[in-house]
């Protein structure tokens, strides 16, 4: 997986992507959890980063629901006039 998630990218990617690595980013986090508990964690800053990424792509998917609900309506007197 790639180091951290640039706001850019994501904001290109549709949401049935962006909830598959919302789904991929939550699993890394567990195994990091799970690696802390054990003693095994060597990339500490990892868990910040992956913290972080969660944060940004929810963010990203609330904007687009929030976009898709509230899309304006074309004028009322616009249909129909020629």
């Amino acid at each position: 997986m790639a180091k951290s998630l640039k706001p850019t990218d994501a904001r290109l990617k549709t949401a049935d992507e962006l909830s598959a690595l919302l789904l991929d980013l939550r699993k890394e986090q567990f195994n990091l959890r799970f690696q802390r508990a054990t003693g095994q964690n060597e990339g500490v800053s990892r868990v910040r980063v992956v913290r972080r990424d969660i944060a940004r792509v929810k963010t990203i998917l609330a904007e687009q629901q929030r976009a898709s609900v509230t899309k304006p309506a074309a004028p009322v007197g616009a249909a129909g006039q020629s």
